[in-house]
């Protein structure tokens, strides 16, 4: 593939699906306590070949946070357990939600695997055009998947309370308006609530077409961001609630040309705790 956008079409995908180079990954998740859960969704219906990445298990489980980034060495043996190897092709989908694949998309381009892409409308899209399911899991031969991690790619907690006095780096929030302000309380427990001081705020799904699924085309991403004051020409670090939907940020700012972005991975499930570093409510 030599596009540079990160996106596929089903079509693109259901004209590929026999390649034995192209891995297809479902990446679906859901928040703590949400049923069915994703695996289950996944075991009940997929797109055929595909197998599932759970984003709790490729993680660090060392950690007392949500789906920290794992060692490279843990993401190369998952990974190669799902039976990727180094030279194929990736195409990462979730459940249309648009909540996990590019956290996962975001993982492999830190972890140097840069041949990955996301399907544009995820599942919902692909069952809305009639294409085929299968049920049951797949079970693939594992595959040789080297990982070398680029730290550049993640923000630790550190690194963004010193950017408060700095601001060398903008700060955007993926979360919904009313958890950005502190209006409400935040869902997992124990969190304060608001956001960073000093941080946009752009809630994911407004970058998503409602109708169909897919993402917005590019000016209205261009839009979006500006509408939330951001500047995409100068260094930006995205956020969420627990470096997950953060990611939809990530990849629109990258479809917009932005390298050099990068992901809070701890989020405000570790800003947030009690006793945290500084907390903003209200607008930005």
């Amino acid at each position: 593939m030599t596009t540079t956008d990160p996106l596929v079409s089903t079509e693109w995908l259901a004209a590929h699906l026999g390649d034995p180079k192209v891995k297809v990954v479902d990446a679906s998740f859901k928040m703590p306590g949400v049923l069915p859960l994703p695996i289950d969704d996944y075991l009940a219906a997929h797109i055929p070949g595909a197998v599932f990445f759970d984003v709790d298990a490729v993680s660090d489980h060392g950690s007392d946070l949500p789906h920290m980034y794992p060692s490279e060495e843990q993401f190369a043996r998952d990974i190669g357990g799902l039976g990727i190897s180094s030279d194929d092709t990736v195409v990462l989908y979730d459940a249309g939600g648009w909540v996990a694949a590019p956290r996962a998309w975001w993982m492999f381009l830190s972890f140097g695997h840069t041949n990955v892409r996301i399907l544009d409308g995820g599942l919902k899209k692909w069952r809305a055009e009639g294409r085929p399911v299968d049920a049951g899991k797949v079970t693939p031969q594992p595959g040789k998947f080297s990982a070398k991690f680029d730290p550049s790619y993640v923000r630790s907690k550190a690194q963004l309370v010193a950017n408060l006095d700095s601001r060398t780096e903008q700060t955007i929030d993926a979360r919904a308006a009313n958890r950005f302000e502190g209006s409400v309380a935040e869902p997992r427990p124990g969190l304060r609530s608001g956001h960073i001081p000093g941080s946009r705020n752009l809630p994911y799904n407004e970058l998503i077409d409602a109708a169909t699924g897919t993402m917005k085309p590019l000016d209205a991403l261009r839009a979006a961001f500006d509408k939330a004051g951001l500047d995409i020409a100068k260094p930006v670090v995205t956020t969420c609630g627990s470096g997950v939907s953060a990611a939809v940020l990530t990849l629109a700012l990258y479809r917009l040309g932005v390298r050099g972005s990068a992901l809070y991975d701890g989020s405000w499930s570790e800003w947030g705790m009690q006793n945290g570093p500084p907390v903003a409510t209200g607008a930005a």
